[in-house]
């Protein structure tokens, strides 16, 4: 959307709806959190929602609907087989993206499943962007590999480069020489790249990494989860995109890839997913894995109503209007805590806030999850639920030793039409309180580690009473009752 100027100071962003259902929230105070704290052995994922006060875990699953969609869930067709709603969803699908053929899943991760079980052998590659972690999760559990070829401006957090989700395309040519084009499994670009904070794709690097990977015969897969946001920034960052309306941009991205998935849970403000597939012979080997693991061709795990919802989500999402608000309130938030001293990732990207964690609190080695302990802090202090995007939520190497992350970092994600200036606003007071404050953090250790993406539920502890420590001060601040 347009920025809307104000007479008498500068701009802020707008929420460009209004608010017609609520849910009500509680402020625990400081001592009572730290209580919730302990009995979810910080971990902020086993934290009870009704002990959180704003919640920036994820934007996956509780995006707010719009009015339309709420109305469409009433006209669902809930057959198991052959269901009306599911046609409709194909068919705005392939109006939208140009894919005629559609496999639903029941979100995200399935499609990711999905596509690594038919493409990825022991040994073979997967080259990507950068990895999400169910993706490479997927991979690594088939006996695959991941490269992630993003190219090295992308890995420096505070810069003014546009486009830090571009792959290398030196990389790229480099690894498929070295790796042998037959060995790898496809080629997967993340438009937006998740664990670099939200950080959008080029359509030009698109393009180009896709010719490379075509000229090679290798298959190529774009993750559209975080699509919407990396629209809004090719419209508004890229040369030549500025006058292309957001459904021709869309378009054009499709047209680059043999298959496009996506999670309902982020694109199209609901809670599904799906894959589409360029090819029809490709489509029907793909297709009895939906049965298998997901559930009949025509619903994929999904609930009917959600399907319909979900379809006049995607609707939305190409709406210029509609997709602007989020990374206008992440760069408003972004901007400000800037203001204060606090080390962002820059420029703002999609889906949220990002802190850099190494710079707010050095002192705390990488072996102690630094972005996880901060985390733990932020929720001490505030009652916020952030998100560790960091060495926490790598994968052990194979001799033990922890993969150190590139970049250690704390995600505030953005639900779409969810927050109010006035909640973001509190965030930025309580991160600048604990930037201030940062040297009262420590670390935290494992008491329970699972295998594989062990940050969901994992248990850990402090490294010293630094919590209680922590919270002694803020109530000082702040007084007993907050």
């Amino acid at each position: 959307m347009p920025e809307i100027k104000f007479y008498h100071r500068p701009a802020v962003p707008m929420e460009m709806h209004k608010v017609k259902i609520v849910q009500r929230l509680e402020l625990l105070p400081a001592k009572q959190r730290l209580e919730k704290m302990k009995e979810a052995n910080f971990n902020t994922f086993a934290l009870h929602n009704k002990d959180i006060f704003v919640d920036m875990l994820t934007d996956s699953g509780v995006n707010a609907m719009s009015d339309e969609m709420q109305a469409a869930m009433l006209c669902a067709d809930d057959a198991y087989a052959g269901s009306e709603t599911f046609y409709r969803m194909n068919d705005k699908l392939t109006d939208i993206f140009g894919i005629k053929h559609f496999l639903p899943a029941h979100q995200g991760r399935a499609c990711e499943h999905i596509i690594a079980v038919h493409f990825v052998k022991p040994g073979k590659t997967v080259i990507m962007n950068y990895h999400f972690t169910t993706a490479k999760a997927h991979v690594t559990s088939l006996g695959g590999k991941v490269e992630e070829l993003v190219s090295d401006a992308g890995l420096i957090t505070a810069s003014d480069l546009p486009f830090k989700g571009d792959m290398d395309l030196d990389k790229l040519r480099a690894c498929i020489e070295k790796e042998g084009a037959e060995n790898i499994a496809y080629l997967r670009m993340e438009a937006g790249t998740n664990l670099i904070g939200g950080q959008p794709v080029s359509y030009a690097n698109m393009k180009a990494a896709t010719d490379i990977a075509r000229a090679y015969g290798i298959p190529t897969v774009l993750d559209a989860s975080l699509l919407q946001d990396n629209l809004y920034f090719i419209k508004t960052r890229e040369e030549g995109m500025k006058d292309k309306s957001i459904r021709e941009i869309t378009r054009m991205i499709a047209d680059l890839y043999d298959l496009v998935y996506f999670s309902g849970r982020k694109f199209g403000f609901g809670r599904g997913g799906g894959c589409m597939v360029r090819d029809e012979k490709m489509f029907h080997e793909m297709e009895d894995y939906v049965t298998m693991y997901e559930g009949f061709l025509t619903y994929g795990g999904m609930s009917v109503k959600e399907m319909e919802a979900l379809i006049v989500g995607f609707e939305e999402s190409m709406d210029f209007d509609v997709i602007s608000q989020g990374p206008q309130f992440i760069r408003h938030c972004v901007n400000e805590l800037v203001k204060c001293g606090v080390p962002m990732v820059t420029p703002s990207g999609g889906l949220g806030a990002h802190i850099n964690a190494r710079e707010l609190a050095p002192h705390i080695p990488d072996e102690e999850y630094p972005a996880g302990a901060i985390t733990v802090a932020m929720y001490l202090c505030g009652g916020i639920r952030g998100m560790e995007r960091g060495t926490l939520s790598e994968e052990r190497n194979p001799d033990g030793t922890e993969h150190i992350a590139a970049v250690e970092m704390i995600r505030l994600a953005f639900p779409r039409r969810v927050f109010t200036l006035s909640q973001t606003e509190y965030v930025i007071d309580r991160v600048k309180w604990l930037h201030d404050h940062a040297h009262l953090i420590g670390g935290l250790r494992f008491t329970h580690e699972p295998a594989t993406l062990r940050f969901f539920t994992g248990k850990l502890e402090p490294t010293s009473d630094w919590p209680e420590k922590l919270v002694a001060e803020y109530v000082k601040d702040f007084g007993e009752d907050q």
